[in-house]
Order: C-alpha cells, then sequence, then structure tokens
C-alpha cells in the first residue's frame, strides 16, 4: 500500500470521525429535551398582569422562546439564569423586543424588532417571564463582567 492510499484512508476516517462526533454533540446537546424545549419549566398561579403577559407571550413570542417561554430550536428559553433581572433588566427585555437584539448568548441568530407590540404589552409579557423565572428558582443576580 502506497503512502497517499494510507493518506486517503486517514483523510476518510477523520471525516467521518468528526462528523459523528458533531451528530453525537447535537444529539446530546445539553438543555435540550426531546420534544425541543431547553428547560423543564414550572407554572405558577399567575397575577391578572402576568396572566395578560402570557396571552401576548402565546401570540408574538411563543412561536421561537417556546411554551411557557422553555425555549425551543428556534430561540432560547427566558426562564433561564442568564435571563435573572440582575443580568437582563426589565428594560432591556423591552429594548430587545422593539429593537431587536444581535445573537449574544444562544447561536440561534439576531432577534428581530417586534414592532406589532405595545410596550404595555412588552411589560406585561416581562412579568409573565419574571413570575415564571421566580416559581423556578431563578432570582436576582448582580451581573459581574
Amino acid at each position: 500500500m502506497s503512502l497517499s492510499d494510507n493518506i486517503a484512508k486517514y483523510a476518510v476516517l477523520t471525516v467521518v470521525g468528526l462528523g459523528a462526533g458533531v451528530l453525537l454533540w447535537q444529539a446530546f446537546e445539553p438543555g435540550s429535551t426531546a420534544d425541543g424545549r431547553m428547560a423543564d419549566v414550572t407554572v405558577p398561579q399567575l397575577s391578572d398582569r402576568a396572566t395578560e403577559g402570557k396571552v401576548a407571550f402565546d401570540a408574538v413570542c411563543a412561536t421561537c422562546h417556546g411554551a411557557n417561554a422553555a425555549g425551543s430550536d428556534k430561540g432560547p428559553p427566558l426562564v433561564h439564569d442568564i435571563y435573572n433581572p440582575g443580568h437582563h433588566s426589565d428594560d432591556a427585555f423591552l429594548l430587545a423586543a422593539q429593537r431587536g437584539v444581535r445573537q449574544h448568548h444562544w447561536r440561534f441568530g439576531n432577534m428581530p424588532p417586534q414592532p406589532q407590540i405595545s410596550e404595555t404589552e412588552i411589560r406585561d409579557i416581562v412579568q409573565y417571564v419574571r413570575e415564571l423565572q421566580l416559581a423556578n428558582g431563578i432570582t436576582y443576580k448582580q451581573h459581574r463582567m
């Protein structure tokens, strides 16, 4: 067997091995559930404002952020410690919905602005998300860079 035959054989094995590794990594990526959710979310008894926020969330946000903000294959879970009030303030959610936001924590791409939703509806959504977070042990943690 010539040197070039050995190189070709090892190149093919390397490509196959890398491909298998990527498939396994995607299949067992931390945080994903079998139905596409990225988090298991306990839903508490909601305040009236949060109930209004849930209605708005379901209409506008759930397509990407999943039912009960648990995430999906299109967007991250908002019931996640990275979105605790000390790292992402209520106003950060407001600005993200109004202006969109560049990808920075997750690999879902940029979030486009949501001009169809009012500031009041966004603030109701934030209340909904905050109540979900609290029920799932996510509380204020001071952000340190």
